[in-house]
């Protein structure tokens, strides 16, 4: 998942872009078979970011208590992801 900078914009190209720069930066292991651009990530208030709340939404799974995120809206900006 992705947040992008104010005033770029979401395109194809790009997806393709930061996949191959994750590719030759962190290696072929890392490559990310898809990419998704999202306005924001849940994070608790001192500012992790919750990431088990993040797997579950994008499995379909129930999310669990989001009594300390800051933004609990962010959650439902995640999107369902589906196995190819």
């Amino acid at each position: 998942m992705v947040i992008l900078k104010a005033g770029v914009a979401e395109s194809e190209d790009l997806k393709k872009e930061l996949s191959k720069h994750v590719r030759t930066v962190l290696g072929p292991v890392a490559y990310p078979d898809t990419v998704y651009f999202v306005k924001d990530v849940p994070k608790t208030r001192s500012g992790k970011i919750m990431r088990r709340v993040i797997k579950a939404k994008a499995l379909g799974k129930e999310t669990g208590d989001l009594s300390a995120l800051a933004n609990p809206e962010s959650v439902d900006n995640i999107p369902l992801i589906t196995k190819k």
